[in-house]
């Protein structure tokens, strides 16, 4: 009987790698999500590959053009790569890795999987408030700058409302998934701190903001400068993961927030460097703080460092 279970699990794994593909260049993302499935539900075990017609569909789809081949045959290595990813303990949690150059998507099963993402979503309302006034031939004033900066940088919410509104609320969300090409998530209401998002869509914003699309190309060497500089309580997760020497060149925006009607923590970190962009996302029990969740983070951070 035993036996019987054990061949049942590896044809099904063996399926599970085409279909994935299949899902994801059926979603017309312009990328390549390869993952493998594992007998441990709390192990990701993604599987790297990267078709050669991965840079030609992300131009078609209206993507990112990829580095030409020389820049990707004689570009520094990576500093992280896919790998498997073991997370004891009883949080739910999801993790996406990208890679800028080739569109390349790795991460866990359930990279697909939407939760709330607090204030991670702030580093993308900047980035349609700069983008948008560039369009319009607007540069914002003091305060506004002001807003923009404590709110990547500390995560104020006060400014975050306000500049939520500015964007027109939900309409904003709905923009993030046209421009950045999302695949999974949305606005949840009028609530920016309750935007759905995946670790998929995460990674996806990520290159979003890294390759000027979300603040236009006048703001982003800006947007990213903050995204380096945040301080302070916000300043935890994947890039703790790194060596001291390499965390500054590495921009971030986490999220987390206690859900009372539902007794949760939901603690989100994002991360892009150069050429990759890193989410995840986790849920747990309230009753162990944000502390947890970070933690979460920086351990899986840690397991894909090359």
């Amino acid at each position: 009987m035993g036996k019987r279970r054990a061949a049942t699990r590896q044809r099904a794994n063996r399926v599970i790698l085409p279909a994935a593909v299949l899902a994801v260049l059926a979603a017309g993302a312009g990328i390549a999500r390869v993952v493998a499935s594992s007998d441990d539900a709390r192990a990701a075990a993604p599987i790297w590959h990267a078709p050669a017609s991965a840079p030609s569909r992300i131009l078609e789809k209206g993507g990112v053009p990829p580095l030409s081949p020389r820049v990707l045959e004689t570009g520094p290595a990576f500093p992280v790569r896919p790998a498997a990813v073991h997370v004891g303990g009883d949080a739910w949690w999801s993790w996406a890795l990208l890679d800028h150059r080739t569109g390349t998507l790795s991460g866990s099963p359930n990279l697909g999987e939407t939760s709330t993402t607090a204030s991670l979503i702030k580093a993308w309302i900047g980035a349609d408030f700069l983008r948008r006034a560039d369009a319009a031939g607007h540069r914002p004033g003091d305060a506004r700058m002001r807003q923009l900066r404590i709110m990547l940088r500390d995560s104020d919410n006060d400014a975050a409302e306000s500049l939520w509104a500015a964007v027109g609320r939900s309409e904003s969300i709905r923009r993030l998934r046209r421009i950045c090409q999302l695949i999974d998530g949305g606005p949840y209401r009028q609530m920016w701190s309750n935007t759905r998002l995946s670790a998929r869509d995460v990674v996806l914003l990520g290159r979003c903001i890294a390759d000027g699309r979300a603040a236009g190309a006048s703001w982003t060497p800006w947007l990213l400068r903050e995204m380096r500089a945040v301080r302070g309580v916000g300043d935890f997760g994947l890039r703790k993961a790194f060596p001291p020497a390499a965390r500054s060149s590495i921009a971030i925006k986490n999220g987390w927030v206690v859900r009372d009607t539902l007794g949760e923590w939901h603690v989100n970190c994002m991360a892009i460097g150069d050429g990759w962009s890193i989410g995840v996302l986790t849920r747990y029990p309230a009753s162990r703080g944000y502390e947890h969740g970070a933690s979460i983070c920086r351990r899986i951070g840690r397991q894909l460092l090359a």
